[in-house]
């Protein structure tokens, strides 16, 4: 049986320098200079042993200030409507949010993170470690993604676009 309703608890806070989603970064390979720290609750604390042998790992999250679910959204790497599970738009039926970071160290329950494209203040979720024996794929599709000139890609993916060149998402209300 599917439950109806499914509950998370936050572990932790993700802190960074972004307070504006639309100046934020959409994806950590856009983000290369921003960094920031994950605060792990105590409680949750002795669950980050061993963490610091990866160089990187995967953040889940609350998207805590989506906007209102949209299931066709113009991607913010295009000015062509797709459907919302065929992006990563924030704008989903249950908001949650991954990102692979790079870990730079650990003190106690704090990560210092960079390649961060999460705004401030965001609950986390899990934290796995990033495994290339598991992750990386050597022959993917990537969609309408491989539609995407680099150089667009990377002018829109660090928000340095005139507001006029294209929408990405339906107004927040």
């Amino acid at each position: 049986m599917i439950p109806s309703e499914i509950v998370f608890r936050p572990i932790g806070i993700i802190h960074s320098g972004h307070t504006e989603a639309r100046r934020t970064p959409i994806q950590p390979c856009y983000a290369a200079d921003c960094t920031g720290t994950v605060e792990v609750f105590p409680e949750y604390a002795a669950g980050l042993q061993d963490i610091e042998g990866y160089s990187h790992i995967y953040l889940l999250y609350y998207l805590h200030r989506a906007p209102a679910v949209s299931l066709v959204v113009r991607p913010f790497l295009q000015d062509v409507e797709r459907g919302l599970f065929a992006t990563r738009a924030p704008c989903r039926p249950n908001p949650l949010g991954m990102s692979i970071v790079r870990l730079e160290a650990r003190e106690g329950r704090l990560l210092h993170i960079r390649g961060v494209d999460i705004l401030d203040g965001t609950p986390l979720l899990d934290i796995k470690p990033y495994a290339a024996r598991f992750d990386c794929l050597a022959h993917t599709r990537n969609g309408w993604q491989d539609e995407v000139a680099e150089d667009v890609a990377r002018k829109r993916g660090r928000r340095d676009f005139d507001e006029g060149e294209g929408i990405s998402l339906p107004p927040t209300s």
